[in-house]
């Protein structure tokens, strides 16, 4: 295991943790704007259940480091991240405000952040 890869998995791991923090609490009504009019759920329900997620996810990228499981995990992470990407796209394509995003020119390239989680998820845990 290279040590680079090692710090980028617990980063990853360290950032699921604080976001998952936040869906719960202090940023729970920002999150609400990136969950899709469409989805049949109440948007609160939405934000606690992926905010939950994300602290699972989060501690297990800190307390996962064999492999296969560590694979497993980097692409379960990588799925969740396909996941809600709806969620994005609907805070652009809705113009929902949210994280400061209050243009569409900030949502859009936000979009491009969503990408880069998922090959930072499966970069951080494959194997060698």
């Amino acid at each position: 295991m290279s040590k680079t890869r090692n710090l980028a998995q617990a980063a990853l791991g360290l950032v699921l943790l604080t976001a998952g923090a936040g869906h719960l609490t202090t940023q729970r009504e920002e999150f609400q704007a990136q969950v899709p009019s469409w989805v049949p759920l109440d948007p609160d329900f939405v934000v606690l259940a992926s905010g939950l997620v994300e602290l699972g996810l989060g501690a297990a990228l800190l307390s996962t480091w064999k492999q296969p499981t560590r694979g497993r995990l980097g692409k379960l992470a990588a799925a969740f991240f396909i996941g809600v990407f709806p969620g994005n796209i609907a805070q652009y394509t809705e113009r929902k405000d949210g994280f400061g995003l209050d243009t569409d020119r900030k949502r859009a390239l936000r979009l491009l952040g969503q990408p880069a989680l998922v090959a930072w998820a499966l970069a951080a845990t494959r194997e060698s």
